[in-house]
């Protein structure tokens, strides 16, 4: 505790001493300047007393605009319009005090603005010198890395130009960017952080470029899936290695770093452009309410409660009856400073004690159950299962929240729903018509909303894992037939639907979200193939099985007469 305490002190000190340094120095050079360094007899005695008092007002200032706040080493332009205002108004005060006196007892006004121009560069200047020497020298990541690589940059926007600084500074992650590529035509031909802007990401493959580079970064998180596939089609091509940024969720969030680099996923090529949620409209639903998520551990329900959150509800209850799955996401959530208001819940949403008991005790408002039964094949072999979980599982849970009071309750349905041909798609469809019934029933007591998706990308048990797996096992990558197609986003897409459609649901609805054009699941598995660097059917071979029991050749978008 001593040395925490001794560290700050000595921190402060020492910046104490250099603004005061800076501030006597300063004040002196404006005179010395003024008079061209022979300052009169009687200038010299004004001189000592005005530095009397303008001394002490100024170290009284730099208390008042917190100049002794910032850690040095992190410098920025915040900082540096602070030290600007506490500056300009010290100096004025200093006018004020000349134009009070008639200058009898303040500097000359040309030595006001001298003094003014001086402290700034002095204190500015030396700030500016100490991050520069942290970053540059004192910074363990900024130690030289013996194995360098050459690389370029596609994207010379914010992301682009703060990778670039950053791989600039961090020697230490041994990458050293050498040129941009960037689809705005004005950018070309200029130079972003000293790095030369050359063209489009199409002149990578212009040969007279002579290109010399051992990686490209793609740092376009705001671009379109479409166009993100348009250039990574052109590294592979080019026979380049190459990564991206994060996404632009991650990086608004704080979650990760600009150089936290990560490879291409099929979601950067398969996702959509962003929907613009109502955010306001969803936080009037959610802020300060009592939020309960049935089947928190799994990959839709974690990723709802991660949103939640952003919307500051009262407390937000996690409901699974898996403890592994509710452990993981107790503790992720933990680790994000949500340890105050989560609850986890074990419990089984077909023990109707427990759940007349978790309603009672934790009074939910908003409802979101994603718990259920969701893999075909399996459920075609034990049907009964899927119909206790996803029927009656839902009518006890559902029942529940109209008993006590619960104003939105939000199932998640599935696109499998619409004229059912599996077992899992029939329970979904009965659990719908349940909760529209219901709905008419409570009169609008509780506000009953289903909303149907497709298949969401990386979700536990879709087919993008099970693919990956085939092919780090040497393939072969087996799809069910050659023309199945099915509808895809993103699970953060997805969750931010669901709650948009919660905010929007008047009661009895049932939503289906814009799933965009179908995908044909063996042209993912080629692109998934190229992007770890192989050849369809040359390296990883891509064998057709055969349609499994239960499933449809293309999903449908909504029942006949529905709209």
């Amino acid at each position: 505790m001593k040395g925490a305490i001794s560290k700050p002190f000595r921190r402060i000190l020492v910046l104490a001493v250099a603004d005061v340094t800076a501030i006597v120095f300063s004040l002196w050079i404006a005179y010395q300047l003024r008079f061209d360094f022979q300052i009169p007899a009687a200038e010299q005695v004004r001189m000592w007393p005005v530095m009397g008092w303008v001394l002490p007002l100024k170290i009284v200032l730099l208390i008042l605009f917190r100049q002794f706040d910032g850690l040095l080493g992190y410098f920025g332009l915040p900082d540096l319009r602070r030290l600007f205002a506490y500056s300009a108004f010290s100096s004025g005060l200093v006018a004020l005090v000349w134009f009070s006196t008639r200058g009898l007892y303040a500097p000359p006004r040309s030595v006001i603005l001298v003094d003014f121009l001086a402290a700034l560069m002095l204190m500015g200047g030396g700030r500016l010198g100490l991050r520069v020497l942290r970053e540059r020298y004192l910074a363990p990541e900024a130690r030289h890395n013996k194995s360098v690589k050459k690389v370029a940059i596609i994207g010379a926007g914010d992301v682009g130009s703060s990778l670039a600084r950053e791989l600039s500074v961090k020697r230490g992650l041994g990458m050293k960017p050498v040129a941009f590529f960037d689809d705005d035509q004005s950018k070309w031909r200029s130079r972003v952080h000293d790095v030369p802007v050359l063209g489009g990401p199409e002149a990578i493959l212009d040969r007279t470029m002579n290109l010399q580079v051992d990686e490209v970064i793609i740092a376009m998180p705001s671009a379109s899936a479409k166009r993100v596939g348009e250039v990574v089609k052109i590294l592979q091509k080019a026979r380049l290695k190459f990564q991206t940024v994060p996404s632009l969720r991650q990086l608004a969030s704080g979650q990760v770093k600009v150089s936290q680099l990560r490879s291409v996923e099929i979601q950067d090529l398969l996702g959509r452009d962003a929907v613009k949620l109502e955010t306001e409209h969803i936080r009037g639903v959610l802020e300060d309410k009592v939020v309960l998520v049935t089947g928190a551990g799994g990959s839709i329900g974690g990723e709802l409660c991660r949103q939640i959150l952003e919307f500051h509800p009262r407390r937000l209850l996690l409901l699974d009856q898996s403890e592994v799955q509710l452990f993981q996401i107790e503790q992720e959530l933990l680790e994000r400073g949500h340890g105050s208001i989560i609850i986890p819940l074990i419990a089984d949403i077909l023990d109707t004690p427990r759940l007349g008991q978790i309603f009672e005790r934790q009074r939910p408002e908003v409802v979101f159950h994603a718990a259920a039964h969701k893999h075909v094949p399996l459920m075609e072999s034990q049907p009964s299962e899927a119909i206790k979980n996803n029927v009656f599982g839902t009518a006890r849970l559902a029942e529940a929240a109209r008993d006590h009071g619960v104003t939105r309750f939000v199932m998640i349905s599935t696109d499998k729903a619409i004229n059912p041909t599996s077992v899992m798609g029939a329970t979904k469809r009965v659990a719908e018509i349940f909760l529209q019934a219901l709905h008419a029933e409570t009169n609008g007591g509780t506000q009953f909303i289903a909303v149907r998706f497709g298949n969401v990308l990386g979700s536990s048990g879709s087919v993008i894992p099970t693919f990956q797996k085939q092919i780090a096992l040497g393939g072969p990558v087996k799809v069910t037939h050659r023309d199945v197609t099915r509808y895809f986003m993103t699970i953060p897409e997805a969750c931010g639907l669901v709650l948009q459609s919660c905010a929007q649901g008047q009661g009895g609805e049932i939503f289906v979200l814009d799933m965009g054009q179908p995908v044909k699941i063996v042209d993912l598995a080629r692109q998934l193939i190229e992007l770890n660097g192989l050849v369809p059917d040359e390296d990883i071979l891509i064998e057709f099985t055969g349609l499994r029991p239960g499933e449809k050749l293309f999903e449908e978008l909504s029942h006949q007469g529905e709209n």
